[in-house]
Parts: C-alpha cells; structure tokens; sequence
C-alpha cells in the first residue's frame, strides 16, 4: 500500500469515526498531494511514496512556521491546534534519521565524492539527499555537512 493509499484509507476512516480534526488534516493532505501529481504528471499520474514524503514535510514545515507565527502573535489556541495537526501528518513520516546516522551517511558521501572543502558542498549534498530520501530536514543535512567540511 503506497501512503498516498493509506492516507485515503485513513480519511475514509476518520469520516466513518466522524474525527473531523484528522479529517480536515488528512483533506489538505490530500489536495496537496493531488496538486503535486498535477504538477508533475498532470492529471492521470501517481506520486511515488518519496514525493509523498515530500509533500508531507512540507505539510509539517507550514504547520511549524504557522506555530512560531501564532506564538509570537499571542494566540496559544492556534498554536496549540497546529501542533496537534503536526502530530497527526508525523504519524505518516519515516522514522527520523538519528544525528550519528546522518554525520555517517555524510562521512560517507565525502569519503565518495572526494570533497575537501565547502566549495564541494553540492556534490556531497546531493549524494546525502539521495541517501537519507526524506528521512531528514534538508537544514540539518546541510549543517552536517558544513560542519564535515568545515
């Protein structure tokens, strides 16, 4: 079962359970999703589960800087219900990649690259990227990196 599936699956299921918190999440999902499909295949296509995954961060990144908003706003209710939208899309993410795997998986891409210096960041992040497929935020790879380089 693809996530793009499973994430269906699960509306159906929060419309049968009337949860209507997981089902407003689980419907932005969705027409994310179904936007990124367009986007990249037009109308008839299918997301892989990497670009699903894609989708979903950015889902969660929108709801963090959403949170940072409404807390420096005065308005902890909304903070509040953003974190808990946070929770239910985490629940679909890969387990995330822990700081000593990252920092090996760049060790490695160094030691394949060659690189010596932050003038080579690119190629190594590339390789990085490839490597972790969503399992880490694209600024923690960079620091690892940077700091690896540095």
């Amino acid at each position: 079962m693809t996530l793009q599936e499973k994430i269906d699956s699960d509306l159906k299921e929060a419309m049968r359970a009337k949860e209507a918190e997981r089902l407003s999440v689980l419907r932005m999902v969705k027409s994310a999703m179904m936007n990124a499909v367009i986007e990249k295949h037009g109308a008839g296509g299918k997301l892989t589960d990497s670009d699903a995954i894609l989708v979903l961060r950015k889902q969660v990144k929108q709801r963090q800087d959403s949170v940072a908003g409404f807390e420096k706003g005065g308005r902890p209710q909304l903070a509040e219900k953003e974190r808990r939208e946070i929770g239910i899309l985490s629940g679909y993410l890969p387990q995330p990649l822990t700081t000593e795997e990252v920092a090996s998986i760049v060790q490695a891409a160094i030691a394949e690259t060659g690189a010596s210096s932050k003038a080579q960041m690119g190629q190594v992040m590339k390789i990085v990227n490839e490597k972790t497929a969503g399992r880490a935020d694209g600024r923690t790879l960079s620091e690892a990196v940077q700091k690896a380089l540095g």
